[in-house]
Formats: structure tokens, sequence, C-alpha cells
């Protein structure tokens, strides 16, 4: 069974910084381009934020989170990151990790981000 738990959410000032993790099981997390997407409150539609490449050696970034967020891996934990710094009001939302650089793929329940002063 594919499985993807995603953790660190929780409250940050604007400015602050935060990493989340995706645990994954059940497929080969190796050979797998992942991403991260996110909703924000009240909003049905995701938001693609980045994605790795299986490797690790090639990264993607949404234009709203590009040079303020990383996205990292290490194959050995079968996990992902993301480093999330100069953290804005709008990057506010449910982040959920993906099987897919697309963000189409199965996702966990994701892990709640609230930026707020």
């Amino acid at each position: 069974e594919v499985r993807l738990v995603e953790s660190g959410g929780g409250f940050v000032q604007p400015g602050g910084s935060m990493t989340l993790s995706c645990v994954t099981s059940g497929f080969e997390f190796a050979d797998t381009d992942m991403s991260w997407v996110r909703q924000a409150p009240g909003k049905g539609l995701d938001e693609w934020v980045g994605a790795i490449q299986r490797r690790g050696t090639t990264t993607h970034y949404g234009d709203s989170v590009k040079g303020r967020f990383t996205i990292s891996r290490d194959n050995a934990k079968n996990t992902m990151y993301l480093q999330m710094n100069n953290l804005k009001i709008e990057d506010s939302g449910v982040y959920y990790c993906t099987t897919d650089p697309n963000g189409l793929g199965t996702r966990g329940r994701g892990t709640q981000v609230t930026v707020s002063s």
C-alpha cells in the first residue's frame, strides 16, 4: 500500500521558517519524482509548490515560492523535505506531498501551515 505522511506544520509568524517532512512507504521512493502542493484556506484548488527529481539533483519551484522554499530528499530514509523560509501570510494552507512531479499522484493527509502575526 502506498503511504505518505506529511508532518512539521504548525503556526509561524511572517518572516519565519519551517521544515515539512514527507515519510513514504509502499513504493520505490528512490525511483519516483515527487512534488509538494498546497491548498489555501477556503480554496479547493491545489497550487503546485515544487518538485524534485528522483535522484534529488534537480528541483523546480512555483513562482510564488521560488527563492524562499527548498525541496530535498533522503532516498535512504524514503523521505522528502520542504524547507520554507521568509514565510508569508499567503503561504498558509494544507501542504501535501505527492508521488508525481506535477502534483497529480497519490498524496497523504497533509499538514497544516498557518502563517500569522
